[in-house]
């Protein structure tokens, strides 16, 4: 009887929530950004919704409200050893160079949109969805996705804030105390800090100008406009469509970033991803792990690079300097190494959150990535940062500034600097102590992170796209913004008024001069009479 009353209540309440149909689209073939949208898809499917996913990396266990688009052929997009830990040391490749990165992020999205699996979905005319989110990573043609279904767009920025991806919405940050995406600057900014701002700024809009958005405009109408007219709309402009976005979920919290006034449609739900059910360790880690008594070190790359692709030579360091240590080191590695301490273990496969929030652990060693340090700060685990590309510098950068990490350099003395970090921040009690305060401070939110992003999503659906959200910045031209129209208005005040003067002097001068004639003609005819 009890289990009856229970499957009604199910029912019953599965029927009072109204399911949308959503789509997901992320295009970088990165697992990170695979977890991020997992993150999201896990939130909708829990909130009832039928999610479509257009995705590089499975959803495991899919339920039946999920259908899943495969889009993996872009793996093989990514050029061949960019994210290759010795060609980066030896700087043999541009890994972060912002247009390489532009142009390479442009080519995903173009691709992920002619692929043969999302072109079916494109042209079948019975397909419909109330929302889509999409990855943004530098392309905005992927926004024309929602004008071919005539629907709301939310934007998933998959970095901490910078003046990139809230230009999609409101007025850039201004620039003297904020972040590009790729910048290793960390306000307050010192004079050529703020130059190198500025430089890199108006370079990367130089060539957005010049090359990036006729590219996009192209693109937009190529790939998308058909698709629009075939279903019997016109299609907007590519610029009434890339600022159409009604939401920004940021993968962002003030905790890890900044504290920076941001437009009421910019969400920051930073650590959605994170499962909230941490999964036990297998038997064999959680026994290295219990009987390590100094405590666990946890050393990562991530995803991209790969351990097994340091110089030999490092390799061997390391390896020495981490077996003179007192403490068990877990290395994520992808091979077997020989020879190896006692107190290192090679693991092909690490359950990250698993090791992270386990009472053991002491120090994480990661390349810096935001998901990484997400977790740090989620389970309160002091790091040490090797940053080598992307938003990895800032990262780190903000780590240091809040107290709870050090950096080390990429390069061949690494072991050195590394060990020589392990001491200063197993020592010194500040950075764990730090790390615990700001964890405080990441929990510390009206809602979970999930939770704030189904409700956001819903806010979206069911107001039509929250309008009333949206910055009248957008529709504000820059000269507007800087007043340049006023400040011309002044200037032609100004010079009016000195041209009137100028000629008022010069009537005074020669109306002076004439009286002055006139005066010396009176005074010579007085004399000769």
């Amino acid at each position: 009887m009890a289990a009856a009353t229970y499957f009604l209540l199910i029912i019953l309440l599965s029927l009072s929530c109204e399911a949308s149909k959503i789509l997901v689209v992320v295009t970088m073939p990165s697992r990170s950004h695979g977890n991020l949208g997992n993150g999201v898809v896990r939130e909708l499917l829990k909130g009832g919704h039928e999610v479509t996913y257009i995705r590089i990396f499975e959803y495991k266990n899919p339920p039946p409200n999920l259908r899943q688009i495969d889009v993996s052929s872009n793996i093989d997009l990514m050029p061949k050893g960019i994210m290759n830990i010795k060609k980066i040391m030896d700087k043999d490749v541009a890994a972060n160079d912002h247009i390489t990165v532009k142009m390479m992020m442009l080519e995903l999205a173009t691709k992920t949109i002619e692929h043969q699996n999302v072109k079916k979905l494109l042209e079948d005319p019975s397909e419909h969805f109330d929302l889509v989110i999409v990855d943004w990573m530098l392309a905005d043609v992927p926004a024309g996705l929602a004008t071919v279904f005539g629907c709301p767009l939310v934007w998933l920025s998959p970095m901490e804030v910078n003046s990139l991806d809230i230009s999609l919405i409101d007025g850039a940050p201004h620039l003297a105390y904020s972040t590009g995406a790729f910048s290793s600057n960390m306000p307050p900014f010192n004079f050529l800090q703020r130059a190198q701002e500025l430089w890199t700024r108006i370079k990367a809009r130089y060539y957005e100008l010049k090359h990036f958005d006729r590219m996009e405009l192209d693109a937009y109408e190529r790939l998308i406009v058909p698709y629009v007219e075939k279903r019997g709309r016109q299609a907007p402009s590519f610029y009434d469509v890339r600022y159409n976005a009604s939401l920004i979920l940021g993968n962002s919290h003030v905790s890890m970033g900044q504290a920076l006034a941001l437009p009421q449609n910019y969400k920051p739900i930073g650590g959605y991803h994170i499962d909230e059910d941490v999964k036990p360790l297998p038997e064999d880690l959680e026994n290295i792990m219990m009987s390590a008594k100094n405590g666990v070190i946890y050393f990562s790359m991530g995803s991209h690079l790969k351990s097994k692709d340091w110089p030999e030579k490092v390799k061997r360091d390391l390896l020495n300097m981490f077996g003179q240590l007192k403490h068990t080191v877990l290395w994520k590695f992808e091979e077997d190494l020989p020879n190896l301490p006692k107190n290192v273990h090679i693991l092909k496969w690490a359950p990250q959150a698993s090791i992270l929030s386990h009472p053991k652990c002491v120090l994480f060693i990661t390349h810096g990535g935001l998901l990484s340090t997400t977790e740090t700060i989620h389970y309160g685990v002091p790091i040490i940062g090797i940053p080598a590309f992307g938003d990895q510098f800032i990262n780190v950068k903000r780590a240091i500034n809040k107290g709870f990490a050090l950096e080390v350099k990429l390069s061949y003395t690494v072991a050195a600097d590394l060990k020589a970090a392990i001491e200063e921040i197993l020592h010194n009690p500040k950075y764990r102590q730090k790390v615990k305060e700001l964890s405080f401070i990441y929990h510390d939110r009206i809602a979970k992170p999930g939770e704030e992003l189904l409700h956001w999503v819903h806010h979206v659906i069911n107001t039509n796209g929250a309008p009333h959200l949206r910055s009248p910045a957008l529709h504000i031209p820059l000269y507007q913004r800087l007043y340049l129209d006023l400040l011309g208005l002044i200037s032609v005040v100004i010079l009016l008024f000195f041209i009137l003067l100028r000629v008022l002097c010069k009537l005074l001068c020669s109306k002076k001069q004439k009286d002055t004639k006139v005066k010396a003609v009176g005074k010579k005819l007085a004399k000769l009479n």
